[in-house]
């Protein structure tokens, strides 16, 4: 297992910025932004629709996150890991709260979503 450089991780815990979260069912890619949290080589989502339901039939995922300054990026990391749909109740509005607080968005908004968890397998990290 390829983990996550240090100071790749710090930017993944405390930089609010999107990821694009990829699955793939039937051959068929299907790529989203979405909010994240990041801790000790896991990655906390809350989503619905087409992501969840691709990551139950297959839980191979890939995230691509970077940011930008004037359009100039400044640093990326790429994970690809094995997601797990989380269905307790109380995890998933933790794990909500955790993610919403980090976007600045109240802690009960988008309360339809379930929580994924992913396992980093390999991480990829670069600056420009």
């Amino acid at each position: 297992m390829t983990t996550v450089p240090p100071e790749a991780e710090r930017l993944l815990e405390n930089e609010p910025v999107m990821a694009h979260f990829a699955t793939c069912v039937d051959g068929r890619p299907h790529a989203a932004p979405v909010w994240f949290r990041y801790e000790d080589d896991t990655v906390e989502i809350v989503t619905t629709g087409r992501k969840l339901e691709n990551v139950r039939e297959n839980p191979k995922v890939a995230l691509s996150i970077q940011a930008d300054d004037g359009g100039d990026t400044q640093w990326m990391v790429t994970l690809l890991g094995t997601a797990n749909v989380v269905e307790d109740e109380a995890e998933t509005d933790e794990a909500r709260r955790r993610i919403n607080e980090k976007y600045g968005a109240p802690s009960d908004a988008y309360e339809e979503n379930r929580l994924v968890r992913v396992d980093v397998g390999t991480a990829s990290y670069r600056t420009y």
